[in-house]
């Protein structure tokens, strides 16, 4: 009895220390969880926007300017307008996207007046007018980094306008004989080169999009009117009232959507 006692007490030794021998290896390696995937910071964007103008013209011109002595320049003033736009864009990487926007600017009313004198007369003008513009931008912009959720940025674009100044109107009025005389010029567009500075906010909404405010400078190059003929429908002289160096002052809010 002492001796089967003996031999499986030491059976249960050896047991004891082979299975968990035997388990460690049949046992599967330890699960290593693969690393996150990688941030996608680049990708394809739509862009929508609405905004508005506060215009300005440097000078106006005329061929008939130089039959004054001296010219009093008045009041140049637009009103202001609405704009809408739509573009496409890609993002390279978090700190830099391109983009390319088409853009319609509605017309706005235009009003200027301005005193000519010829020793000892003076000849008096007010003017109006509308204008309107079609705009293509090619623009970049450097995101200045995300700070919860909003990202400051700046940047730059270059394009084509197309400038249309419409309903020129010319009522003149002369001292020597206190005449008044009425001008029409006939509606005309133009193509310019433009240029665009803009800093803005963009503002996190989901992953994929972004509302965006922005503030522009945007110089639109030079636009004319048709030539000016008066009310009887004479015409001397190719005289067109051209319109120097116009630029915005713009307010934009926009949205994007990047579809990675």
């Amino acid at each position: 009895m002492y001796k089967i006692t003996r031999i499986l007490l030491a059976a249960c030794a050896w047991g004891a220390l082979a299975v968990p021998s035997a388990s460690a290896a049949d046992m599967p390696p330890a699960y290593t969880p693969p690393p996150p995937p990688a941030a996608v910071l680049g990708g394809w964007y739509l862009r929508g926007d609405i905004g508005y103008s506060n215009q300005r013209v440097d000078e106006l011109d005329n061929v008939l300017y130089d039959d004054f002595d001296t010219l009093d320049e008045g009041d140049r003033d637009f009103d202001g307008g609405p704009i809408f736009g739509v573009g496409v864009g890609y993002r390279f990487n978090k700190w830099f996207r391109v983009d390319v926007t088409g853009e319609h600017r509605a017309a706005v009313d235009f009003t200027g007046n301005d005193i000519g004198f010829v020793d000892p007369d003076f000849f008096s003008n007010n003017y109006d007018a509308k204008k309107s513009e079609w705009l293509a931008m090619i623009n970049a912009y450097a995101d200045l980094g995300t700070y919860r959720g909003v990202t400051p940025f700046v940047g730059a674009g270059v394009g084509m306008v197309r400038t249309e100044i419409s309903g020129f109107t010319d009522i003149g009025t002369n001292s020597a004989d206190n005449l008044v005389a009425i001008a029409y010029g006939s509606d005309n567009s133009e193509w310019s080169f433009a240029w665009a500075l803009y800093a803005g906010l963009g503002f996190e909404i989901t992953p994929n999009l972004t509302l965006e405010l922005a503030y522009r400078y945007l110089d639109i190059g030079d636009a004319e009117s048709g030539d000016l003929v008066a009310f009887d429908g004479t015409n001397d002289v190719d005289n067109p009232m051209e319109f120097n160096d116009l630029t915005s002052h713009d307010v934009r809010l926009g949205m994007r959507y990047m579809f990675n």
